[in-house]
Formats: structure tokens, sequence, C-alpha cells
């Protein structure tokens, strides 16, 4: 019987065990949303997890959407994820890059020139972010225009590039929580007309081109994506009006590409794993992909061991347990209790709250 602590071979990649340390944003980029030294030690202290994805990082200067939150667009920041990738590669462990544009969940004070941020409409939303000023309300959006897109493509293929570069085993698409290319998917948010506008096929063009892109640049194995077909986070109160048939149809364009995996996000992130009133088959959409199946959200060890035993997951990726808990996976293993977090340290700051927890004496 397969375990949670088994090795598995994901696309290009080998892992020592089946549990990932989820993607956390914790805003302690240095001068250029650059990962500086602490952060090197953040993740180093991690590598025991069978893969890393390490925290969403901005394929462009217009794509960021939070204070001090790490890009993958400049030299300095390339150089920055190399000290990381090396730490982590020589503790044993693997790690890739999130790949992130926020589209219209940003603010005007983080963007070039005080732009305004971009997306597929220019609907408001109600999202906050963080900014020098603390939590804020984003600033209004303009509709990306259609020939604009092709160079949103090229970002993220060069950022991919870039991301292996750095020494990243691979990279995700974070194509999850109503950021950029989930407005374009919704047709609760997309409102366009045109090539990226209207049916179901038009609006996950984007999504589509972006991956074929990346996985010719780096290779289909070294490339993943997460989705989160239930979610509302970040201001996107509205669902799309048929999520199955939506993400049903994203997944099966998505298995021709030979991904090393697809993460999904069960239910509203950060939040109930089956939202009241809101039914989704997910098993339907892993049987629609022939690569490694990652869930997420809220696993107790419990459920992650039995949904691996029972083939309802290759692998689990935690999130807020990973933050407090460096060596998670062995108290997993060992049936240890976890250290408590710290909530009011999870975003900025120091060491405190971030590279402070301690592990377990071997």
């Amino acid at each position: 019987m397969t375990t949670l602590f088994d090795p598995i071979q994901v696309g290009d990649i080998a892992l020592a065990n089946r549990i990932v340390m989820a993607p956390l944003t914790r805003n302690r980029a240095i001068a250029g949303n650059v990962a500086g030294p602490l952060t090197v030690e953040y993740y180093r202290q991690r590598a025991t997890a069978g893969l890393i994805i390490a925290e969403a990082s901005q394929i462009s200067p217009m794509a960021q959407g939070y204070l001090d939150t790490p890009g993958i667009h400049s030299p300095e920041q390339i150089a920055g994820w190399r000290q990381v990738t090396e730490a982590v590669h020589a503790a044993g462990g693997k790690i890739v890059l999130q790949l992130w544009h926020v589209g219209r969940i940003s603010h005007s004070s983080l963007l070039p020139d005080g732009a305004a941020p971009v997306s597929s409409t220019a609907k408001p939303s109600s999202a906050m972010t963080f900014t020098r000023e603390g939590f804020v309300p984003v600033s209004p959006a303009r509709a990306l225009r259609d020939d604009e897109l092709p160079g949103l493509v090229e970002d993220y293929r060069r950022a991919a590039r870039n991301a292996i570069d750095a020494g990243f085993d691979g990279v995700e698409v974070h194509a999850a929580n109503t950021y950029l290319l989930e407005q374009f998917l919704r047709d609760s948010v997309n409102d366009r007309s045109g090539p990226y506008g209207g049916s179901i096929a038009n609006r996950a063009r984007l999504l589509l081109e972006v991956m074929q892109a990346i996985s010719k640049e780096i290779g289909g194995g070294r490339t993943g994506i997460r989705l989160s077909p239930m979610t509302t986070f970040g201001g996107t109160t509205a669902l799309d009006s048929d999520p199955q048939a939506l993400y049903g149809y994203v997944v099966e364009q998505l298995a021709t590409l030979g991904l090393a995996f697809l993460h999904v996000v069960e239910g509203e992130t950060g939040g109930t794993r089956t939202p009241e009133g809101k039914a989704f088959d997910y098993e339907a959409l892993h049987r629609a992909f022939p690569g490694t199946w990652m869930l997420n959200n809220g696993y107790s060890r419990e459920l992650a061991i039995d949904n691996v035993a029972a083939g309802k997951a290759d692998l689990v990726a935690f999130g807020r347990p990973f933050i407090s808990t460096p060596d998670l996976v062995r108290r997993l293993k060992d049936n240890l209790p976890l250290n408590e977090l710290q909530a009011d340290k999870l975003y900025g700051g120091g060491a405190e709250g971030y590279t402070d927890y301690p592990a377990l004496a071997a």
C-alpha cells in the first residue's frame, strides 16, 4: 500500500516523500524584491519536505500585488533565489517556484510609475492588499488589450527560464485564488468579447497559452499548475457560472501537455474544504489528468495518510503547519505534536515567527 512517506517520481523530479510545502506569502523580501538571507534559512530548515513550492513570485514589475514579495524578473532576484535553491539542495530537498501575476489584486503604489493594475476586466474588486500604509483597498484596474497578451505570455515564459537559471527544479503556475489567470477563466470576472472572452475555450485561452509556452521552454516534466475551482479568495465573491464545465475543460487541455503535477485547492482557500451549497467533483478532474495529483486545504495527518493510501491523492500540500513546524515530515511520520503558529507574525517582519520555530532534537 502506498503511504504518505513513500518516494515518488513527479515528472522529471524525484521526491523522497509525498509531503509538499505549499507556497506561502510571507512578505519578507529585501530591497529590490529579492529573497534575502533569512529566506535562505527559512527554506533550508524545511528541506525535508518531499517538495517545497516556494512562495509566489511576480513574473514582472506589473505583476506585484503585495509589499515585499519576491520577484523572478531581475538579475538580482535570480541571484537571491539561487542562494535559496543551493541551500535546499545541499540539505537534500527539492524546490520549485510559483510564478505569479496578481492582476487586479494590487495597488498603484506597488506598480511602476503608479500604474493601474491590469486584469481581464475593469470591474472593481472588493479585495484588500498590503502596502506600506498597511492593508488598503486595491486600486481600480484596467482591462488588458488583446494585443498586450502575447507580451504577458512572454513574461511567464521568461520567468520560468529565470527560475531554472536560479536553480529551481521546476515551476508551478499560479492560476488559483482569483489572481490574473483565474480572472480570465471565470465568467463572473471576465466580461470581455473577442478571442479571450465569452466561451469557456476563449476564457481558458490565455492560461493554456501560458502553459504551452512554459512547457516548451523548460519541459512539461518540470512544470506544474495550481487551480482553485471553488475559492472566493481575493475579493471575487462569485464563482464561475459553471465551474465543473470550466475546470473540466481546462484540465482536459492541460492533460495533453505532459505536466509534472496539478495542484488543486479543495474548497475555500484557507477556509472550509466543503463550502455549503457549493458541490464540486474534484475526482472528475483527477480522472482527466494523467500526471501527479496534488491536493491542498486543511489536511490533517490522518486525512493525508488516508487519501494517499486510497489513491485519492499522490501528494498532499500543507501550508501553515510548515510555517510553525520546520521538521513537519518527521512529526507527521512519528505522530508528534506541532509547534503553535504565531499568526501575528505571518506577514512581514524579521526572524521572529519565520526562522525561529524550533525543530525537535535528533
